[in-house]
């Protein structure tokens, strides 16, 4: 991965936030065909991010637990742990 990748990452993680995202809100985004620049897909294979069904509405994303921590580990940032984010 290149160094330009990981900030971008921890952009995404702070981006999303302590509240879940429609998905279409964050591929729309954060979704890139640039292949030198993965960032949802790296974020995803990392498991920095979860994908959660709530039927009758869709599909939203937040940060999981190890995103949280590497956010945390690498800006300093907190982002508070919610039932979704758990």
């Amino acid at each position: 991965m290149t160094d330009t990748v990981e900030p971008l990452i921890l952009d995404l993680l702070e981006w999303i936030g302590p509240e879940a995202r429609p998905y279409a809100e964050v591929m729309e985004a954060w979704r890139t065909s640039c292949p030198r620049l993965p960032v949802w897909e790296e974020a995803s294979a990392r498991g920095f991010v979860t994908r959660e069904h709530r039927p009758g509405v869709g599909a939203f994303i937040s940060v999981s637990r190890d995103g949280r921590a590497h956010l945390a580990q690498h800006r300093g940032t907190s982002i508070p742990r919610t039932e979704a984010t758990s």
